[in-house]
């Protein structure tokens, strides 16, 4: 899974649209990093900048924007109404997918230490990258603000993590407040009244911290752990809201904070009436949501992402107050490229591109969509099954199945275009130059490389096309028996999937001049045949059973 992390800086600059504008121009200028919003606020002289990517480039964008900002800010002249302490006054990472918020911590720490080496920027760290305890808690690094700086300098206590003495530099930049945490969900509640005392009591009941005991001695702590919520009335709805930040989706998930304050919001007589989502979400928050409301309706969980996505969708009733498009409000979306490959291209597109006088896509492609079509079809009799009147109790059984059978899917739409893409690796290594000796030995070398791997391909969709067929044979066997044809079907695809890859394994392998290295291959291509024809006669006889007149 490709590493994906969110930045999100606050610059102290809410005004200037020229200083903005450089600033975010100068993180543009990192290749990989997409930069999703830009919010500037005039009262507090503040804007809020998002951008993702991989590790790397986030957090060079992020060296390159504190740069830019510490050229163009004055810390000296700055005044608005949100606490600050630099040009750039918070510099959070945030874990989006495939990694964790520890390595978001030392990736925030080593961002903070090159500030401070390259350009000279004092840097506390804060929240998961802290280096004390204490300043975990952004509000104790950043106390006092930008005008208490040169007394903590000089303090041994309270001094920043990585700087030194306050200077020149640090008068006009300032010191920057550097973290990694977790992704921030908000979300409001919206509930059918318009009162605020009552939105507020929802509030109370549920967000983290809770309300003060009436004794007058502490607080009374609410039920959802890692929440801030506060109740208010909105004009443009005419409704009152619950307004939730969710600092820890790992301990309150956006499906469990909506259940929760769908329970206490009935506990006083109101009702949840939906949620709005407020920015942007991670993809699992919606595939963690839609999976929990299909579990509770008993339904399959085998089905397509955007299918889930739906789920979670309505479940929540995310478009109570406008439309809600998932392409729109889900990171990995908005950062992803448009797919382009034969795995997009509509049937008849791929049909006549195979029938076009170019060489790829081939049959190794083409067997690759052969297994793709018996995974699809043991997925769909899972899903069917799971479904079927009278057989409720059994839909965590085919449940399990389909969810396998998605997996084999989406491998094997992947093999589609790779085999076409090893295809193409050799021709591009007959193009190399050979005018020299070692010109001559290069393209040797990168010609055999790129064969083994033409042949390493059709091989790895043999090895899934044969996982399908144990789910063909399950689902002929004990699936919905109007579908046992279906499930016939799939394990004739996967056969035919396997044996049309092992032909390219074999004039791939063919072409080795390391036939140590081939062999391994076809020895493995053979056994897989021998496996599928196997299942494929325990299918078939079946099946034959369920249709026979």
């Amino acid at each position: 899974m490709k590493q994906l992390i969110e930045c999100v800086p606050n610059y102290s600059e809410g005004r200037e649209r020229q200083v903005i504008d450089a600033i975010v121009a100068a993180i543009r200028t990192v290749e990989g990093v997409k930069v999703l919003d830009i919010d500037p606020g005039e009262a507090t002289n503040r804007t809020v900048v998002t951008f993702v990517g991989e590790p790397g480039p986030v957090c060079e964008a992020a060296f390159r924007g504190a740069a830019k900002a510490q050229e163009l800010i004055d810390m000296r002249q700055h005044h608005g109404a949100h606490p600050r302490s630099g040009a750039t006054d918070v510099l959070p990472l945030v874990p989006v997918a495939g990694i964790t918020l520890e390595e978001c911590a030392v990736l925030a720490r080593e961002l903070a230490q090159r500030l401070w080496k390259e350009l000279g920027i004092p840097c506390y760290c804060y929240e998961a990258a802290a280096l004390k305890p204490e300043r975990k808690n952004l509000a104790v690094c950043r106390e006092g603000e930008y005008e208490a700086l040169p007394e903590k300098m000089a303090d041994e206590a309270r001094k920043p993590d990585f700087g030194g003495p306050w200077n020149e530099t640090v008068a006009k930049a300032g010191a920057t407040n550097v973290g990694a945490r977790n992704f921030l969900v908000a979300v409001n509640f919206n509930l059918n009244t318009t009162s605020t005392r009552r939105a507020m009591a929802v509030a109370f009941d549920v967000r983290e911290k809770g309300r003060k005991n009436p004794s007058g001695e502490g607080w009374i702590p609410g039920t959802l752990k890692g929440t801030k919520a506060i109740g208010w009335y909105i004009d443009e709805y005419g409704i009152a809201q619950v307004s939730m930040n969710i600092t820890d989706i790992n301990a309150t998930p956006l499906h469990l904070a909506y259940e929760e304050v769908s329970r206490a919001a009935t506990a006083r007589g109101l009702r949840v009436t939906g949620a709005e989502i407020v920015g942007l979400v991670p993809k699992r928050v919606l595939l963690e949501a839609g999976r929990f409301y299909l579990e509770k309706q008993q339904r399959s969980l085998g089905i397509s992402e955007q299918e889930i996505v739906k789920i979670a969708v309505k479940s929540m009733s995310l478009d109570d107050l406008r439309p809600f498009n998932p392409q729109e409000k889900v990171i990995e979306y908005l950062i992803a490229d448009a797919p382009k490959g034969l795995a997009q291209l509509t049937v008849e597109g791929f049909a006549r591109e195979t029938a076009s006088e170019s060489p790829a896509p081939g049959g190794g492609s083409i067997s690759a969509c052969m297994g793709t079509f018996s995974a699809a079809l043991a997925t769909m009799v899972a899903n069917l099954s799971a479904h079927k009147r009278g057989w409720d109790a059994r839909w965590k059984e085919f449940s399990d199945v389909a969810e396998e059978g998605q997996k084999l899917l989406d491998e094997l739409m992947q093999l589609i275009d790779e085999d076409t893409a090893a295809f193409n690796r050799i021709m591009d290594c007959f193009s190399m130059p050979k005018g020299t000796d070692a010109e001559k030995a290069a393209r040797k070398q990168a010609i055999e490389e790129a064969t083994l791997y033409a042949a390493q391909v059709p091989l790895r969709t043999m090895e899934a096309s044969l996982k399908t067929l144990p789910l063909a044979l399950q689902m002929a066997e004990k699936g919905n028996p109007a579908s046992a044809s279906d499930a016939g079907v799939a394990a004739l695809a996967a056969v035919a999937a396997i044996k049309g890859a092992r032909l390219n394994v074999r004039i791939n392998a063919a072409g080795l001049q390391d036939k140590a290295s081939a062999q391994p291959l076809l020895d493995r291509s053979d056994e897989i045949v021998a496996q599928a024809e196997a299942l494929e006669k325990q299918v078939l006889e079946t099946v034959n059973k369920h249709i026979e007149l």
